[in-house]
C-alpha cells in the first residue's frame, strides 16, 4: 500500500505559464547571455543554482561570463525576485485542474501528501500561500532543494519528506512529476511509483526515455493507480 505520494509543484500540480523557463531567460538575458530555449527546458527540475551553472557553461563562457559562484549566485538572486513577484501576483498562477481534489481524495484514503521542487524556500512559500495550499491542510509538509545537502536527481528530498511523514519504506512511496529528473530522483529513491506527467515541459516521448511506471496525462490519473479499481484498469498509460 503507497502511504505517501510526493508531487512536484510547476508543470506538475501547479500552471504557471511556462515562467520558469521565460524567468531563466530574462535573469541571464540581464547579465548579457542569451540562453537556448530547448537548453533551458533541458535543465527544468534541477535545484535552480544548478540549472544556472549548466546555462552559464554552455551560453556564458563564451560570452565572458563564466559560471562562477559569484555569477550563479547573482542570477539566482535575480530570479527568485522576479519567480516571487510573478507566483505572488500573475493571474496565470493557479492549480492543475484537479489536483486539490486529488489531494483530498489521497487523504481520505489515509495517504500522506507531498511536494518537493527545485526552487528554494522563499518562492515556494509565496506559491503555497497563493495556492492556500497548506492553510487548507491539503498538504501534509513540503520540502525545498535547499533544505537537503542534494537536489534531483538525488533522493535526499525524497527522504527527507518520508522522515517528516513517518514513512519507513521506500517501496509505500509514490512519485509524481512533469520532467526527466523527477522520474529519476524517484527512481534512485527506490519508489515503488514514479509516475510521469505531461502537463509541463516534457512530452510523453520525452518522459519515456527515463525509468518510470507509468506515463499520464494529469495528476487526476494518481488515485487510480494508487487503488485502481477493476474498471479502471488500463486506462492510465504505462510503459
Amino acid at each position: 500500500m503507497i502511504e505517501l505520494v510526493v508531487f512536484d509543484l510547476a508543470g506538475t500540480t501547479v500552471h504557471d505559464g511556462d515562467s520558469v523557463g521565460s524567468t531563466f531567460q530574462a535573469a541571464l538575458a540581464a547579465r548579457g547571455v542569451e540562453a537556448d530555449p530547448a537548453a533551458i527546458a533541458a535543465v527544468m527540475g534541477l535545484p535552480k543554482p544548478e540549472a544556472i551553472r549548466i546555462l552559464l557553461k554552455q551560453f556564458g563562457q563564451p560570452r565572458g561570463l563564466p559560471d562562477t559562484a559569484e555569477n550563479i549566485d547573482a542570477i539566482h538572486a535575480d530570479f527568485t525576485r522576479r519567480m516571487c513577484a510573478y507566483y505572488a501576483t500573475s493571474p496565470d498562477v493557479h492549480e492543475v485542474p484537479g489536483a486539490s481534489a486529488v489531494f483530498r481524495e489521497l487523504r481520505r484514503g489515509g495517504i500522506k501528501v507531498a511536494v518537493s521542487t527545485g526552487f528554494f524556500r522563499p518562492i515556494v512559500d509565496v506559491l503555497l500561500r497563493r495556492l492556500g495550499w497548506h492553510a487548507s491542510g491539503l498538504i501534509d509538509a513540503s520540502v525545498t532543494s535547499d533544505e537537503v545537502p542534494r537536489g534531483r536527481p538525488h533522493p535526499d528530498m525524497i527522504r527527507r519528506l518520508m522522515a517528516r511523514c513517518g514513512v519507513n519504506d521506500s517501496h509505500r512511496v509514490a512519485k509524481v512529476g512533469d520532467t526527466p529528473v523527477d522520474l529519476e530522483e524517484g527512481t534512485n529513491a527506490g519508489c515503488k511509483l514514479v509516475i510521469g506527467v505531461t502537463t509541463g515541459s516534457a512530452t510523453a516521448d520525452r518522459l519515456r526515455q527515463f525509468p518510470h511506471t507509468h506515463i499520464v496525462d494529469s495528476v487526476t490519473a494518481v488515485p487510480t493507480l494508487i487503488a485502481p479499481s477493476p474498471r479502471d484498469s488500463g486506462t492510465a498509460k504505462s510503459g
